[in-house]
């Protein structure tokens, strides 16, 4: 009997010792990939980088009527790879600098990464329902808020109005434009049960049938913003809306709402 639990405890201590093993090399490889999609994205960047050493001209390109600028030719090229993605979104001077894809489903790009690769990052995504055809009032666009600082991680600190203030500009950029849109609230939410009635469910916000939605979605942006931007829109300016989870509360999410600039 003595050897039979001195046995058991050594097989229970082998399967926990082989477990240690897994996860810490889940962890290692998990760092791994994202150093190396890191490095990736960080040479696709449409960032306009200038130096001393190695300045770099905006170049343009005239077609039919309308310019397109660097950013927008380079975008190009990345569609080549994979016509899934639709734009690249950048916050000056923060880790916000990333291709923004557009799946059939809202499911697939939170597990695979702009190459179509399993990854545990997953990609900064468009709402499937988003129609570049008409276009619709509002780019509601998801990604992670991942510990390894990557992703939409960095949207956590709009929390901080000093933040805000210095970093007032997400730039969007398209096969058709390359623009700033400026925020104009920022607030923590959830996701709702059905059954909960009178809540502000921001992520069902797509296209505005009428100016009576459009409107009462900007006023429940702002009264639910954690302080004021002093900004608001007006019926036909286009929105960008990002989300991502926050862990405030069960089903937390962060979200910075921004309209188009002129």
């Amino acid at each position: 009997m003595k050897k039979f639990s001195k046995l058991y405890f050594f097989i229970i201590l082998f399967i926990l010792l082989i477990c240690s093993c897994l996860y810490i090399l889940r962890y290692y490889f998990d760092i791994y990939i994202t150093k190396k999609e890191s490095n990736l994205l960080n040479e696709l960047s449409l960032s306009e980088n200038i130096t001393n050493d190695n300045k770099t001209e905006n170049k343009t390109e005239v077609v039919i009527g309308k310019v397109k600028t660097e950013r927008m030719i380079k975008l190009e090229k990345l569609q080549e790879e994979n016509s899934d993605i639709i734009g690249w979104i950048e916050i000056e001077n923060t880790d916000i600098n990333y291709p923004v894809l557009q799946g059939k489903d809202n499911s697939y790009y939170i597990k695979h990464n702009y190459k179509k690769q399993i990854s545990s990052n997953g990609a900064i995504f468009l709402d499937k329902d988003y129609n570049f055809d008409l276009p619709s009032s509002n780019l509601l666009i998801y990604g992670h808020n991942m510990k390894n600082n990557t992703m939409f991680q960095h949207l956590l600190k709009y929390k901080d109005k000093t933040f805000y203030t210095n970093h007032p500009f997400i730039r969007f950029t398209t096969n058709n434009e390359d623009v700033n849109y400026e925020i104009i609230s920022v607030f923590e939410s959830r996701v709702y049960y059905k059954s909960e009635k009178n809540v502000f469910r921001y992520y069902y916000f797509i296209n505005a049938e009428n100016e009576e939605q459009y409107n009462e979605y900007i006023q429940n942006a702002k009264k639910a913003s954690l302080y004021d931007t002093g900004k608001t829109a007006k019926y036909g300016e286009q929105l960008l809306t990002l989300s991502t989870c926050s862990y405030h509360i069960k089903d937390g999410r962060f979200v910075v709402v921004a309209k188009k600039g002129n």
